[in-house]
């Protein structure tokens, strides 16, 4: 199959904006993973004075986390899909929260500017055209000493991790979407992680876009081997 991307994927994210929380919300562990990779980022308890950019936040769940973990930050969440993004902007964030519509490739033409203390992306850069443009980006928005924590889908590179994936997209996440008559999306869900860089891949690529203390770090359950958070730092003198 043909990986969607662009504007044909944001539009398959509008459509199934209405199903997503219920389908993520059948993921063991999903929100709490989350929540681990937040903290992964090490930033001072509460998140008091921060700014996080929540890039790819889809119907909030990221945006969740991070509120949940610096309730305290200042939060810009951004995203592609505008469907999705108004599932995540309907919901009670109180203060200190707001959503912007926008491809992870234009965020200045949108109006979100740096400098960021730290950026959280989760199941994005899989889903980008150019994963280098965005990771440049990244580095622009952060200041110096600021931190990225990018949640993904990435393999670890054993057989078993990619057949354990394919078991669980072809025996429970597809035919339940395709009930719910996003199928097209769900296909893309399963190749799209089959095809984008093993972790090892993604961690040299985030190097080569100019961070540095890189890391891999597994998540646990059923997702070891299949879901990491790389955390790394921008290039420069800390804060």
């Amino acid at each position: 199959m043909t990986l969607l991307r662009d504007e044909d994927l944001a539009a398959a994210f509008d459509h199934a904006s209405h199903t997503y929380d219920a389908l993520v919300a059948a993921n063991p562990g999903y929100h709490a993973h989350l929540r681990r990779s937040v903290r992964r980022l090490g930033l001072p308890a509460h998140g008091e004075g921060l700014r996080v950019l929540d890039l790819g936040c889809g119907t909030g769940a990221s945006t969740a986390a991070i509120r949940s973990v610096l309730p305290a930050a200042e939060i810009t969440a951004v995203d592609a899909s505008a469907g999705m993004l108004a599932r995540a902007a309907a919901k009670p964030w109180g203060d200190g929260v707001r959503f912007v519509h926008a491809p992870a490739e234009f965020l200045t033409d949108a109006g979100v500017h740096g400098p960021f203390d730290a950026v959280f992306a989760a199941y994005l850069f899989r889903n980008l055209t150019d994963p280098e443009a965005v990771l440049a980006t990244v580095h622009s928005v952060l200041g110096p000493g600021g931190r990225l924590a990018v949640h993904e889908y990435s393999l670890s590179g054993r057989r078993a991790d990619r057949a354990v994936w394919t078991l669980v997209c072809r025996g429970i996440v597809q035919p339940a979407a395709t009930l719910l008559g996003d199928g097209p999306l769900y296909r893309h869900l399963w190749r799209s992680v089959v095809d984008f860089d093993q972790a090892d891949r993604f961690a040299a690529r985030i190097r080569g876009a100019g961070f540095d203390k890189v890391r891999t770090l597994p998540l646990p359950g059923w997702q070891t081997g299949i879901t990491h958070t790389f955390v790394a730092t921008r290039t420069g003198a800390s804060r």
